[in-house]
C-alpha cells in the first residue's frame, strides 16, 4: 500500500520511459541490420534493458517490428501535417509559398533520419514484410501525409489558383518532383547532397507543377 504522500505514477512513468528505449533502439537496430538480420539480442544491448524486459513488453520480433514501423510513420506524417497547414493556411505568392511548403516537406526527411533508415530496409525487405505490414505503414504515413497535402491543394483550387480536378493525383505529381526527386538522389537521405542542388531541384520542381497545375490567372 501506498501513503497519501506518495505518488502511484512513478512505476507507470518507468514502465514508459522503458519501453520508449525499447523502441527508440529497435528502430535504430531494425533501420541499421533490417528485420530479418536484428535480433532481440542487439535491440536489448541498444536500449540497455535485458531480453526479458523487451519481451515483458512486446510479444516478439514482428510486434515490435510493427510497432516501431508504425509509430515513427505517425511521427513524420505528424511533421508532415505541420508543414501543410504552415504552408498553406495563407496563400498570397503562389509559386513562393509551394517552395517554401517543398522545402519544409523536404527537411522532415533530415530531422527524422532513423526512420528512413528504416524506410530504406523496408524498400529492401519489401518482399519478404506481410503485405498488410505494408499497407498499414503506407496509411500511416505517407499516404495520411498525401491525403493532407490533397486537401491543401483542393482548397487552392476552389480559390481559383490551381486547377486539380483531381488534388490527390496534384498532390502525389508534386511530391514526385520535390520531395521524391530528393529522396532518390540521397538514398532517402543515406548520402545528402548540399542545399544548393537541393534548392535547385525544388525549384525547379515546383516550376513543373506550375506549368500543369497553376490556373491561368494565378500564372
Amino acid at each position: 500500500m501506498t501513503s497519501e504522500n506518495e505518488s502511484p505514477a512513478k512505476p507507470r512513468r518507468g514502465l514508459a520511459e522503458k519501453r520508449e528505449a525499447i523502441t527508440g533502439a529497435a528502430r535504430t537496430v531494425f533501420g541499421r541490420d533490417g528485420y530479418s538480420r536484428a535480433s532481440i539480442d542487439a535491440i536489448a544491448s541498444e536500449a540497455g534493458v535485458s531480453t526479458r524486459t523487451i519481451y515483458n513488453h512486446f510479444a516478439g520480433k514482428e510486434l515490435l517490428f510493427r510497432t516501431v514501423v508504425l509509430e515513427s510513420a505517425a511521427q513524420v506524417s505528424d511533421a508532415h501535417l505541420d508543414v501543410v497547414e504552415r504552408n498553406l493556411a495563407k496563400v498570397t505568392d503562389l509559386e513562393a509559398d509551394l517552395t517554401a511548403l517543398a522545402l519544409a516537406w523536404v527537411k522532415v526527411l533530415g530531422r527524422f533520419a532513423d526512420h528512413f533508415a528504416l524506410v530504406r530496409q523496408i524498400n529492401a525487405d519489401a518482399g519478404h514484410l506481410p503485405k498488410e505490414l505494408l499497407e498499414a505503414w503506407q496509411e500511416t504515413g505517407p499516404r495520411r501525409a498525401l491525403r493532407e497535402l490533397a486537401a491543401g491543394f483542393g482548397e487552392l483550387a476552389d480559390r481559383g489558383l490551381l486547377v486539380a480536378p483531381d488534388p490527390v493525383r496534384a498532390a502525389e505529381h508534386f511530391v514526385q518532383l520535390t520531395g521524391s526527386a530528393i529522396t532518390q538522389r540521397t538514398y532517402w537521405g543515406a548520402h545528402p547532397i548540399d542545399p544548393a542542388t537541393a534548392e535547385e531541384i525544388i525549384t525547379s520542381g515546383v516550376q513543373a507543377f506550375l506549368r500543369a497545375y497553376a490556373a491561368p490567372a494565378a500564372r
